[in-house]
This record gives structure tokens, sequence and C-alpha cells, in this order.
């Protein structure tokens, strides 16, 4: 009786114990779950996640194969596309969750796609990606590129700069996002008669990177001892928003890695893609009128509050602060695009602006020896329309206008979750970029 009466009390113990582990795994912070290298995520409840999802890249051989695709897309709200099937030759990478992997890799088999399987378990890249997140509070001393950062403490940090700058930086907010989350930038100025450069980031909420750069470029401005970047700094004013999409950028911290759009409510779904809603050929395409789909363009032309401050604000300061350049942030592929992305046809300035993505792409492949590549839009990634440099481009005639696709390739394993030893080289990639193409066009004759 004795023994049976001592098993049962080491029985309740090793329960009490593993339910103590258990209590653990939440982490003391009282967050949602820790990574296996115990290092704790935000608290945040009802993360979404991908544990066994896949990153398949197909290859469209034949126009059965791109029918199948699109298809498959319309019907599927399990299978993630990063682009839309269009043409025979084009590859594609799709995320597909794990139910619908055994489906998926039937109808490879069946219709002989060629394909490769980019990552089998795609919930373990955002763990990672979560574990490089220093905390909302985190001291501003900590603040580097080797993190990622949330809205909080990177506008905490916009506002110590200008604290610590108080007669080169000036904070902006240019109003409320849809959530009533402000939408905060920065203006590094040291002569007011300078011509201006613009630069948006972060309009896609789940691509970290466009931010962090934003970040880095504002801190070299201010901080490097770089000749050539001291002269960048003095000779031109920039105007730089590290996050457009705010309540997106919160989201992807808080609930889903990988969310896209804004936050605008429609009956049961969210979002609108900001950078297809705006007023130039808006919804002509490469855009959806379904608020389901990723690029979901509106239920009109500039229907979104963040869109009509960024419209606004360039409304207001294109001629009295002599903005010349107009550049946007995005991830991933590795290209520098220039509009326009709803047709073929030539802008006016084409050569020039070919000739300074290409002169960039080539300080890039020196610097770190990564391959961008540089064109159009429609020419170099595929059709889209409503976005934010065409229509800076076509409605304000700002000439130098770049959309930047930052690291990685376009069959990236990592896709929008990229890992955050990459930050500071490819922060480094962006500004090598466009201090070749400011100085390039500068030589030509643009900022006179």
């Amino acid at each position: 009786m004795n023994n049976d009466i001592q098993w049962n009390k080491f029985r309740f113990l090793i329960f009490i114990l593993l339910l103590a582990m258990s209590e653990l795994d939440t982490c003391a912070e009282g967050a949602a779950y820790c990574t296996k290298d115990d290092r704790c995520v935000e608290p945040f409840k009802n993360l979404a996640r991908y544990d066994h999802y896949r990153i398949y890249n197909v290859e469209l051989a034949t126009e059965e194969h791109v029918d199948l695709f699109k298809k498959l897309e319309e019907q599927s709200d399990s299978l993630t596309f990063i682009g839309h099937a269009r043409e025979v030759g084009q590859k594609l990478s799709i995320l597909v969750a794990a139910h619908k992997v055994a489906d998926l890799a039937d109808l490879l088999e069946h219709y002989k796609v060629k394909h490769r399987i980019l990552t089998h378990n795609f919930q373990e890249k955002i763990d990672k990606n979560y574990a490089a997140v220093l905390p909302i509070g985190t001291d501003l001393s900590k603040f580097d590129w080797y993190h990622y950062f949330h809205l909080e403490t990177i506008y905490e940090w916009l506002e110590s700069l200008a604290k610590k700058y108080p007669n080169i930086v000036t904070v902006l907010d240019i109003g409320a996002s849809t959530l009533g989350v402000p939408i905060k930038g920065v203006k590094i100025s040291h002569n007011p008669a300078n011509k201006a450069i613009f630069i948006e980031s972060g309009i896609h909420a789940r691509e970290w990177i466009a931010p962090a750069a934003a970040t880095y470029l504002i801190n070299q401005l201010l901080t490097s001892n770089d000749d050539a970047i001291k002269n960048l700094a003095k000779n031109y004013n920039w105007f730089i928003f590290p996050s457009i999409n705010p309540d997106g950028y919160k989201y992807t911290f808080e609930h889903d890695r990988m969310w896209r759009k804004n936050r605008q409510l429609f009956g049961t779904c969210r979002g609108v893609d900001l950078n297809r809603n705006y007023p130039d050929h808006w919804n002509s395409t490469g855009s959806s009128s379904d608020p389901t789909r990723y690029d979901f363009a509106g239920p009109s032309a500039a229907s979104e509050v963040e869109t009509q401050r960024i419209i606004k604000f360039i409304e207001d300061n294109v001629q009295k602060e002599q903005i010349k350049a107009y550049l946007a942030l995005h991830s991933y592929s590795q290209m520098i695009m220039f509009p326009y992305g709803y047709t073929k046809e030539h802008i006016e300035n084409y050569d020039d602006l070919k000739e300074l993505g290409q002169k960039a792409t080539e300080a890039i492949k020196s610097l770190h020896g990564r391959d961008y590549v540089s064109g159009s839009i429609i020419e170099t990634i595929y059709p889209s329309s409503g976005g934010s440099m065409d229509w800076a481009y076509a409605e304000h005639k700002i000439p130098i206008a770049y959309t930047f696709e930052l690291r990685g390739p376009p069959d990236s394993q990592d896709m929008f979750i990229l890992p955050a030893e990459e930050i500071l080289p490819t922060s480094e990639e962006a500004f090598t970029a466009i201090k070749t193409i400011i100085e390039g066009a500068t030589a030509k004759g643009y900022f006179k």
C-alpha cells in the first residue's frame, strides 16, 4: 500500500513538472510561443501559423499549364500565388497549405509540370524571423540593422532623431491610417532651397526589409562620414516614410506574418492592395476587383485613406519642395523598375531611366555580387496598374521614378521572410543603388 501511495505521489509530481514546463513554453514575458532556440515571440494572440506549408516553384511549359494554374488560383484559397499565371515559359512561386500538398503533387505529376520544392516547412522561417524582432520598448541604443522592429519602435526612433538633429530632421505626420495609426516619416534638410527626393516603403505589409532599409537610409544620411553620402545629405532634401501601410505592418507582427494589404473591412474580408489603388489606369490590368484577392484594387480609385494621405502630401509639396524623384522600396526579386506597369509603351525618358537603372544594378553587383535587373515594371516583373510610382510619374511629372524589389531572387526560398542577417547587406545595396541613380540623374540635369 505504501509503495502505491509513493508511486502515485511520484506520478503527480511528474504531472505538475510537465504542466509547468508546458507553461514555460509560452515564455515569462507572456509571449504566444517560443522558437526552437528559446527566444520568445511577442505576446500577441491568434497568430496565423504555416506549419508544413511548402513553397513550390513551377514552370508553365504549355498553354495547358497556364490554364491549369489560373483555375487553381481561382478555385483555392489554400494556394497563395506570388504573381499570376499569364504565359508559357513563366516560372511561378506558390505557397501551398499542408493539407493541399498531396492534391497539388498529384496534379503536377498528372500534367507533367516541371517544378522544385523550395521550402518544406514555411513556419520554421517565420519562427526564425519573429525571433529576430526586438520587443516594443527596446532601448533605442539597441536600434540597429541586425533585427526587425515594431512600428512603435521605429516611430520612437524617428522622434529621437528630431531631438538629436533639431536643425536637420523634422518628423512628419501626414494623418491617420484606416485604423487610426499615424503615418509618420521624416524630412532631412540642410538647405530649404535643395531639390527633394521622396521615398516610400512598406506599402506591402509583409515586406519587412523595406522599412528596415528605409531606416538605414535615414541613418546613413545623418551619420555617415563618407564624403559622397555627406554630399547627398547636404545637397538634396529627403522625405522618407518607413511604413505607409502601418495597420498592415502591425498586423504582420501581431497576427499574420504574410499579410500584404491594408486593414479596411469589406464584409467578411479585409484589405486593399494599396499599390493597386492609385488613380493611374486604376484596375485596368494586374489587379483584382475581388476583395478576397491579394491584389484587390479597392472599390474605387484612391478609395483608401492611406492612398489619400500620400496623394495629398505629394500634391501639396511636389512644387513647393521641388520633388524630382519618387522611390518606392519593396521586396522581393532583386529588381530596379521604372514606369509603367500597365503598358509596354515607353515613357518619354525611358532611355535615361534604363541607363541609370542598369548602372545601379552594376553598382550592387560590385558591392556584394548580387544580380539585380532593371527595366520597366511590365517588362521586368508583371503587368500591374494603379501603382504609386506610376501615378507620381504620370500625374505629377516626377521624372526620376523607381520601384525597388530588394532581396532575394525571384525563386527565393524565403520569399518575404528575409532573414535578419540579410538586413544590413540588403540595405547597403538599396543605398548604393539610390546613390548611383541620384548622382547619375544630377549629371543629366534632372535636379537643376
